[in-house]
């Protein structure tokens, strides 16, 4: 099944929240990537927040990129809280 990316917001600790075309909003925590290629420049807190929606995935303004799969899979599930 494929989702695409409605919108994304930095966070803080390196993690951005996305919301899918679903309605469903996930927590992507990049730490992990960090070390590897052109992540190692979203260590910036400053280039970290130029992400952005381009088409259905993510971008930041240093051309590195992730798919709607990708972050569905690698992501977690904000736990909604019931009234």
């Amino acid at each position: 099944m494929y989702i695409g990316i409605k919108s994304v917001k930095a966070l803080d600790g390196y993690e951005v929240l996305l919301e899918f075309e679903n309605g469903e909003e996930r927590i992507f925590d990049l730490k992990p990537y960090l070390s590897l290629g052109k992540f190692s420049e979203l260590k910036d807190p400053n280039k970290f927040k130029t992400v952005r929606v381009n088409f259905d995935a993510i971008e930041w303004d240093n051309h590195v990129d992730l798919d709607p799969e990708f972050l569905y899979e690698h992501s977690k599930e904000i736990e909604k809280v019931s009234p």
